[in-house]
């Protein structure tokens, strides 16, 4: 990651998003991408919500419209990568035919 980014406080629901997002299988290498967060703190949630741990923080407020933002991207980044995939085998598999 070579971009800096700036350690925030999270609403509890921003990091609940966060984990669902893990747990419904989306990597745990593109989510923080895709919610702007440092890696560390994904894991961080992920390894809290495990123990029954996890809270929040009013201070940094994440209004409706980021957390509906923060799902389409996650579900880009995701339809992205399966289409990546697809491209891939249909080429290996053309070559095959031929």
């Amino acid at each position: 990651m070579s971009e800096t980014r700036k350690w925030g406080k999270y609403t509890l629901e921003f990091k609940m998003e966060a984990v669902r997002l893990v747990k419904d299988g989306q990597a745990v290498s593109v989510t923080p991408n895709v919610l702007g967060i440092p890696e560390a703190s994904l894991d961080n949630c992920v390894r809290l919500n495990a123990k029954g741990q996890l809270k929040g923080t009013g201070d940094k407020l994440v209004i409706a419209e980021q957390m509906e933002l923060a799902r389409h991207r996650a579900k880009l980044a995701r339809v992205t990568m399966e289409r990546d995939i697809l491209k891939k085998a249909t080429a290996y598999f053309a070559r095959e035919s031929l």
